[in-house]
């Protein structure tokens, strides 16, 4: 039974590698077991990947909770975007989970053993792709 599932495991993980878009970055040829090889070659190509996840469930967070993003100047939905992501507890841990359910099992290891530092650059990414697609996310809203 061991066996098996080992097997399943590993074509799960060769199954959501293959899934990932390649992201432009300067590797070593080897992988490292650090935070920063972690970013590049794991939640930068994951986030890409699920870029129009995140942006929806931004968009439907914002709609659901009233906030009046589209009628924001772009600073203040800079703010905005800043603000919610930095204190909903709620839409953190969403927008972490839709990350998370990607990682193949080893990636999983490792985000487990430095989920604080991990959490928190995924959220910084996550701020920044929202931030830089604000126009998207207002596409997203529903009209009123």
């Amino acid at each position: 039974m061991f066996e098996l599932h080992s097997a399943t495991t590993a074509a799960a993980d060769a199954a959501l590698l293959a899934l990932r878009p390649t992201v432009a970055a300067e590797l070593p040829p080897e992988p490292v077991a650090s935070v920063a090889d972690f970013l590049h070659r794991t939640l930068r190509p994951v986030l890409k990947l699920q870029n129009e996840h995140l942006l929806t469930v931004i968009a439907d967070f914002l709609s659901d909770h009233h906030v009046p993003f589209r009628a924001a100047q772009a600073a203040e939905q800079q703010r905005l975007l800043t603000e919610l992501l930095g204190r909903n507890t709620k839409l953190r841990y969403t927008l972490i989970g839709l990350a998370v359910g990607l990682f193949t099992t080893e990636e999983l290891h490792f985000y487990r053993a430095h989920r604080s530092e991990l959490n928190r650059r995924l959220l910084e990414l996550t701020v920044r792709r929202a931030q830089d697609q604000t126009a998207a996310l207002v596409a997203l809203l529903p009209m009123l």
